[in-house]
């Protein structure tokens, strides 16, 4: 980590991407670890993966049919088939020592090796191959067809040479890389750390999801929200109990997550101004704290500093604040901790189906659901956009960007969306994909 920013009584009014920016420079990868490899998906790499062989290690055919010379094939037509004779077999897994002469050809599953001097593969559906005349039965097969020198063929190396740096350091592994790891015989591999995140929410209005509210008390959804948030960038979160607004009961807090080795912890409520002081007390007692004022909406009120040398992010009470709050800079510090080398969401341009009133004093996030018409992507409200109603968050799939200074946004305006998910399409709304040729599969 770097070194601790300065205390401050101060509140801070920032830009969203200076805030973002101050918190991020407070952070660097954690130690790495080796794990299993089914163990490693959804992690980052935390050391280059070289190919310890070829990828395939054999030259193999690509396709169920009949390994041949090309040089047989050159007066192929449907009317004058070339006729070969078969001289042996070799399934998936096998080999064969015979050798492809002039005037023969030797049946072959995909995946199998190359027989000896052969160059081409013909598919079966390009012989005789479960024909009702097929000469199968006296060891023989037409082709009716020309096919390329080198056809159907893959040769060894063809995907990945030994030695060569098939993955690097910093990649997220998807399930296409731990194929590719398991292919070159990575059966551990270095990850980074998952960051463990302590979650306190505090205030005397809070119970637990299990119990049932009295007069003037809520259910902690932000304990509960923001530990899924984690959960989902990658984080290990620890869920403290609810802290009353004592001094002891916040130190406690505060003092259990320590023994636990947090990389982060994460408050919700206590850091607005007017908020009883009693947060910002302790905390500015334990550690060095500023209080900003970040010009966005929802999630004005942020707080950031250092408690005995552990990063503290503090994000506002209000559910879709804390919510979003998350999203813009605790995520990306989590990612950054995770050895991400890309760790902000992707934008798209959408047209909003709405409408929208508002003061023009800082730029606003508004809760959408994205739809997709043919190349154009539509924004539609998710509801009410108070920073309590928790529902707009639910039904969202994006937060779309109403920059400062625009009071007014009619339907039809084109603005940025940045997306949270992308929403599963139905099959009608599928694009048909170009045939890829005989070779895809």
């Amino acid at each position: 980590m770097n070194q601790p920013i300065m205390p401050s009584d101060a509140i801070v009014l920032r830009s969203v991407e200076e805030a973002r920016d101050e918190i991020l420079r407070h952070f660097s990868p954690l130690s790495s670890e080796t794990v299993p490899l089914m163990q490693a998906l959804g992690r980052v790499l935390a050391e280059d993966v070289q190919a310890d062989i070829d990828v395939p290690p054999f030259a193999n055919s690509a396709m169920d049919g009949y390994a041949v010379l090309g040089a047989d094939l050159q007066s192929v037509t449907p009317d004058t088939p070339v006729i070969l004779r078969i001289v042996s077999e070799v399934p998936a897994g096998g080999t064969t020592e015979t050798a492809v002469e002039p005037g023969t050809a030797i049946r072959i599953m995909t995946g199998a090796p190359m027989p000896p001097l052969a160059d081409t593969i013909v598919p079966f559906e390009e012989t005789d191959e479960g024909h009702a005349d097929s000469l199968h039965a006296q060891g023989q097969v037409r082709i009716f067809k020309p096919i390329p020198l080198g056809a159907s063929v893959r040769a060894a190396g063809e995907d990945v040479q030994a030695g060569t740096t098939v993955l690097r350091r910093g990649t997220l592994i998807r399930a296409a890389e731990i194929g590719v790891l398991a292919t070159v015989g990575a059966a551990n591999v270095a990850v980074f750390r998952r960051p463990k995140v302590a979650i306190l929410a505090t205030g005397d209005e809070l119970v637990d999801v299990g119990e049932q509210p009295g007069p003037g008390q809520i259910r902690n959804a932000n304990g509960y929200a923001n530990a899924a948030q984690v959960i989902a960038a990658g984080g290990e979160p620890l869920q403290l109990p609810i802290a009353r607004d004592t001094e002891q009961e916040l130190n406690d807090r505060l003092n259990e997550a320590l023994a636990w080795g947090a990389d982060l912890f994460m408050t919700s409520g206590g850091v607005s101004v007017g908020d009883y002081d009693v947060v910002k007390k302790v905390l500015q007692q334990r550690g060095n704290m500023e209080f900003w004022r970040v010009k966005m909406k929802p999630g004005k009120p942020i707080a950031f500093g250092h408690i005995e040398g552990v990063p503290l992010l503090g994000l506002p009470g209000n559910p879709v604040s804390a919510m979003v709050g998350f999203e813009l800079f605790g995520r990306p510090a989590l990612l950054k901790l995770q050895g991400r080398d890309g760790y902000l969401r992707p934008t798209i341009q959408a047209t909003f189906t709405g409408s929208l009133t508002d003061r023009a004093d800082r730029r606003q996030y508004v809760r959408v659901r994205v739809e997709q018409r043919g190349s154009e992507f539509l924004a539609h409200l998710t509801g009410e956009q108070g920073s309590g109603v928790l529902t707009s968050m639910m039904y969202a799939d994006g937060l779309m960007i109403v920059p400062e200074g625009m009071t007014h946004v009619e339907p039809g305006t084109e603005l940025p969306v940045l997306m949270l998910h992308w929403p599963e399409i139905a099959p009608e709304q599928v694009f048909e994909v170009a045939d890829a040729g005989a070779d895809c599969c």
